[in-house]
């Protein structure tokens, strides 16, 4: 059976796509098509602020992107050989927090020791911080446009200082139309179909529907949690809009 994910690949140790190694080992021909890529903002105000460790109690990552917005501050501005010398003892010396493994491994790749990972979400890795946080100087919180508003809510509540800049922003895919052509051209429609966030849902329904015409309501659709027709979909949309 054909399965379509609307997402990124990501390796493994191993060389492959977690998805696409677990749905084959029940018999599931899973294809990945990104639907989303970043752009990223603000670098030049963000590296001025990594030059600057003693202004910062600590730093917050939550997502992949904002360790890649650090690794870009510092390939642009020639940084890392200074990171390298100073700036990442420096930035060791106070608490690296983050949400989650993938992200946590991202940090541990450019120097930097962490604590939280296994916290598993933004909500907890609040109350971790909150239950440890003494520093006087605000934490450093590199994060996208539509972050989340628990964390910074739960910190201020909290009297801890934080310090937000946003370094990236999620944008359409340059090759999404392209890539869902090819494939349903050369796979026809899929049994299912899964999407992964909003925004990913967002950029890819409407070329999906042009695409699949009237078996429209053939694929099983999956969307984070529930699974269901195209029909069954758009009325859960419609009753729970995103």
């Amino acid at each position: 059976m054909k399965v379509l994910l609307l997402k990124d690949p990501k390796e493994d140790d191993r060389g492959q796509d977690p998805y696409i190694r677990e749905l084959g080992l029940y018999g599931f021909e899973a294809t990945l098509i990104p639907v989303l890529s970043f752009e990223f903002l603000s670098l030049p105000s963000f590296s001025e602020k990594l030059s600057h460790p003693e202004g910062y109690g600590g730093l917050i990552f939550t997502s992949p992107r904002a360790v890649e917005a650090v690794e870009l501050c510092l390939e642009k501005d020639n940084k890392t050989e200074v990171w390298e010398k100073s700036l990442r003892e420096k930035w060791n010396a106070k608490s690296v927090y983050v949400v989650g493994n993938a992200t946590a491994s991202l940090v541990n790749k450019i120097g930097l020791d962490t604590e939280g990972e296994n916290c598993g979400n933004a909500e907890k890795l609040a109350e971790y911080i909150c239950s440890r946080e003494s520093s006087a100087l605000p934490l450093l919180f590199p994060c996208g446009t539509l972050k989340g508003e628990i964390l910074p809510k739960m910190l201020k509540d909290k009297g801890i200082p934080m310090e937000s800049i946003t370094v990236y922003q999620k944008i359409p895919h340059p090759g999404i139309q392209a890539n869902l052509n090819s494939y349903y051209s050369q796979q026809g429609v899929p049994a299912s179909i899964t999407f992964f966030s909003p925004s990913g849902l967002t950029h890819s329904l409407k070329h999906i529907q042009e695409l699949s015409g009237d078996s429209i309501d053939q694929i099983k659709v999956r969307y984070l949690v529930g699974f269901w027709s195209f029909s069954d979909f758009f009325f859960n949309l419609t009753q729970c809009p995103l």
